[in-house]
């Protein structure tokens, strides 16, 4: 099969994880803030809202395999496959262009959220309303728990995703879909289910730098913990799809 170039790969995921955050980062808002009217508690509205992004994100991002999530990424490398998507090889540089795709993706859909919810942004809300609609954070703050929890969600995402590789069926994009509704649905209470470094850190540098009124801080003491947590479930589910059961 012909090579992808680098740059289709960058594009593709860029493209993918923008589609991706958009609606993510728009469910959240959509339920969050004051005037909007989806407003109101609705967790499993916000897990399905998740895992219909990742259904939508995924299509966009088909040239380039549709990572769109880091630890996808090192779960693949760790995990001892050939290529990240048919024509692309594992390599370092290849791993950089699809960390940087991922993350470039990631803060441009937080800013197409805020752009669509922009004057909802700047009606009075509830501290730290504006942060959760684009970062996750721990319902009770527990570095060494809140990280165990990120670990053992992206464990099951990326490992249920590798397995997938050795099933006939031809459904990836809705079983992702459904089993990131799972994982919020099952996992996500604790800290609000990062499970990717960029899905977190792109919509905080994006709340970080946005003019949003009365935003607050980005709370970046908690920032390391949803992007190491999934880069460590990566590793070991990736480590673990050798392991013969």
């Amino acid at each position: 099969m012909e090579n992808i170039g680098l740059w289709t790969v960058f594009g593709s995921e860029v493209t993918g994880t923008a589609i991706l955050i958009l609606l993510g980062v728009g469910v959240v808002a959509n339920i969050s803030l004051n005037k909007s009217y989806g407003n109101g508690p609705n967790w499993l509205l916000i897990c399905f809202g998740w895992g219909l992004a990742v259904f939508a994100g995924v299509y966009a991002a088909a040239s380039s395999g549709a990572h769109l999530n880091p630890a996808v990424t090192v779960g693949l490398w760790v995990s001892g496959a050939d290529e990240y998507a048919p024509g692309v090889a594992i390599t370092l540089g290849s791993t950089l262009v699809y960390f940087a795709g991922e993350l470039t993706g990631a803060f441009l859909g937080a800013v197409l959220a805020w752009a669509a919810y922009r004057k909802h942004y700047d009606e009075p809300h509830q501290p730290g309303a504006a942060l959760g609609t684009f970062a996750t954070g721990p319902a009770i703050a527990s570095t060494v728990d809140n990280l165990v929890t990120e670990v053992i969600g992206t464990f099951v995402l990326i490992y249920i995703i590798l397995r997938f590789g050795d099933t006939p069926s031809e459904i990836g994009p809705l079983a992702v879909a459904l089993l990131v509704v799972a994982i919020g649905a099952s996992l996500g209470g604790p800290t609000g289910y990062a499970i990717n470094p960029a899905r977190d850190l792109g919509p905080r540098i994006a709340h970080a730098v946005l003019p949003i009124r009365g935003k607050g801080d980005s709370n970046w003491r908690y920032a390391w913990v949803p992007v190491a947590g999934p880069l460590a479930g990566a590793v070991l589910a990736g480590a673990f799809s050798h392991v013969s059961l």
